[in-house]
C-alpha cells in the first residue's frame, strides 16, 4: 500500500514537472483539421506577412481550439512577445495577446532565437516547403535551431495526409 502511494506520488510530480506541451509541441488531430482546413482562405504564407504590422512573425499555425478553425501567430516587437489570432478567411487579426504563460513564453524565446539567425523569412521557407511539395497545403511552421543553425519545420497536409519538411532559413 505505501509502495503504491510512492509511486502514485512520484508519477504525479513527474507529469507536473514535464509540464504541457509548449505551443509548437501540440498534437493535431488530422481528420478534424482536413475537415477544417477548406474554410480557410488566408494561406499560412499570408498570415505570416499580415502579422507583419504587429510584429516581427516567430511562427505560425492552424489549430483546432474549441471545435473551431483558428489561426494563430506568434509575433515579436522589440522584447515583447504576442500572440496573434487571424481571422482564416479575410486575414484580419481578431486578437492580439501578451504571451506571459510561462510554456508559451519558453517556446516564443526559442523561435526568437533562431528568427534572430534567420536570412530569410517564415514566409519564404513555407513557400518554398508547398512549392516542393504538391497538393499540399502548410499548416503551421516553428522556427528552431539545430546545430546553432536556424530551420523551419513546416507542417504540411493534403487532405489527412501529414507531412513535416524542414527548410534551411540561413
Amino acid at each position: 500500500m505505501r509502495q503504491n502511494l510512492i509511486f502514485s506520488i512520484a508519477a504525479a510530480a513527474a507529469l507536473l514537472l514535464a509540464g504541457s506541451p509548449s505551443w509548437a509541441e501540440e498534437e493535431m488531430n488530422p481528420a478534424a483539421m482536413a475537415k477544417a482546413l477548406p474554410q480557410a482562405s488566408v494561406s499560412l504564407e499570408n498570415a505570416t506577412r499580415v502579422s507583419e504590422r504587429k510584429g516581427k512573425p516567430l511562427s505560425a499555425k492552424y489549430e483546432i481550439e474549441n471545435g473551431a478553425l483558428q489561426l494563430s501567430v506568434y509575433t515579436m516587437k522589440g522584447d515583447r512577445f504576442s500572440e496573434l489570432i487571424l481571422n482564416h478567411t479575410s486575414g484580419a487579426v481578431a486578437k492580439d495577446e501578451w504571451i506571459t504563460e510561462a510554456d508559451d513564453l519558453k517556446a516564443a524565446q526559442a523561435q526568437a532565437a533562431a528568427m534572430a539567425k534567420a536570412k530569410l523569412t517564415l514566409d519564404v521557407a513555407i513557400a518554398n516547403a508547398v512549392k516542393g511539395n504538391a497538393g499540399y497545403r502548410a499548416v503551421s511552421v516553428t522556427p528552431a535551431l539545430e546545430g546553432g543553425r536556424p530551420v523551419a519545420t513546416v507542417v504540411l497536409m493534403k487532405g489527412e495526409d501529414v507531412k513535416k519538411v524542414t527548410e534551411k532559413l540561413d
